[in-house]
C-alpha cells in the first residue's frame, strides 16, 4: 500500500480521482484546497491483464 499526493486545481479533482481509481485500487480522497491524498494499492494481476 502507498500514498499518492496530487497538487491540482479544484476543478480538476474529479477527473484526476477517476483516472487514479482506474489505474489503482484507491480509497476515498482526502481533499485540501490544492491537494488530494489517496491511499492506493496495485490492482491484482489477472491472466487477461498480463
Amino acid at each position: 500500500m502507498f500514498e499518492i499526493r496530487v497538487i491540482c486545481d479544484r476543478p480538476d479533482a474529479d477527473r484526476i480521482s477517476q483516472a487514479l481509481a482506474a489505474a489503482f485500487d484507491t480509497g476515498p480522497a482526502r481533499q485540501y484546497p490544492t491537494r488530494l491524498y489517496f491511499t492506493a494499492d496495485h490492482r491484482p494481476t489477472t491472466p487477461e491483464s498480463e
